[in-house]
């Protein structure tokens, strides 16, 4: 009797699972975003979930929360397909390389879901550093080592490693000047009390055509259609260094597969629409949709990536 019991139970449960699949989403879907409101993710995400809600039928809310806060928040959360997290290279890879302490671990709690978009990065000096190209930055900076400066959002953050990468590439030596945040890491550069940054373009455009900085190169395959004259590091000598800025969806690790690909499905739909990809690369974002297993192998390239500059760096977070 207890046999038949449990081969009805399951019966039941897999004749309700379509149903349930087919219904989902019941109610609004959240988005937590961990940085805070106005940011250029921030910005970017609001342009996306307007359409990933019409696909879905139901609400894509956004939800700030600063921070590590944020993203353990989401790894907490219930895995019921109805809290998902933006996450990008700062807290899903290099974060936690550096960390080991956190409350989160990202192969642990989260499952990829699909990559958003990536920000072009671009090299700025200051005027008063009397560089114009890569080459004459390198040739200076070997010239005198441990004499130039460059800012970041704080230790760890990709601006920072990708300039640790940079020396590692070009054999220089030169002072890392951390500060609390992208805003004053890019204000204290307008200002000359640092020399150089690696800033994501829309930080920077309007600073640069201004003439308040120099741009140097991109670290993009291509061209930013912001800044169409300033080169990539390829044409400026030096192919190998690349350094990608870049968000993608995931959700809390053992949420239901059917809810992962139709929120993934949305996202990849929202990112081929015109309208939005033209909305995005007018804020200086290319948009740049994935399937949850394309995000999940990029994730451990770029893992692999980072965890050898920082081990050749030999970082830690001070």
């Amino acid at each position: 009797m207890q046999t038949w019991k449990l081969l009805g139970a399951c019966a039941l449960a897999a004749v309700l699972a379509p149903a349930q699949a087919a219904g989902y989403p019941e109610r609004p879907v959240r988005l937590v975003i961990p940085f805070p409101p106005g940011a250029a993710a921030d910005n970017a995400l609001r342009v996306v979930t307007q359409k990933m809600s019409e696909s879905l039928g139901q609400p894509v809310i956004i939800e700030n929360k600063p921070g590590i806060p944020g993203v353990q928040a989401a790894a907490m959360a219930a895995p019921d397909g109805y809290t998902f997290l933006l996450g990008a290279g700062s807290n899903m890879v290099t974060g936690p390389l550096l960390n080991t302490h956190l409350a989160y671990n990202p192969a642990r709690d989260f499952t990829p879901v699909g990559r958003v978009l990536f920000n072009v990065p671009v090299l700025t000096a200051h005027p008063s550093l009397g560089v114009k190209t890569v080459p004459e930055l390198v040739a200076l900076a070997r010239r005198q080592p441990g004499r130039l400066n460059f800012s970041s959002s704080g230790t760890g953050s990709p601006n920072h490693l990708s300039m640790e990468m940079f020396e590692l590439l070009t054999k220089t030596e030169m002072v890392h000047v951390p500060y609390k945040g992208a805003a004053p890491s890019v204000n204290e550069l307008l200002a000359g009390v640092v020399q150089l940054g690696i800033n994501a373009v829309p930080s920077v455009a309007q600073h640069i055509q201004a003439g308040k900085l120099v741009p140097l190169a991109v670290a993009s395959a291509k061209r930013s259609p912001l800044l169409p004259n300033v080169p990539t590091f390829a044409e400026a000598g030096l192919p190998e260094f690349t350094y990608d800025i870049w968000y993608a969806v995931f959700a809390p690790a053992r949420t239901p597969a059917d809810a992962v690909n139709k929120v993934s499905a949305a996202l990849q739909g929202a990112l081929n629409d015109p309208a939005v990809a033209g909305k995005l690369r007018a804020q200086g974002a290319e948009p740049a949709p994935s399937t949850p297993q394309e995000l999940g192998a990029y994730v451990k390239e770029d893992t692999a990536r980072w965890a050898r500059v920082i081990k050749e760096r030999n970082l830690k977070l001070e």
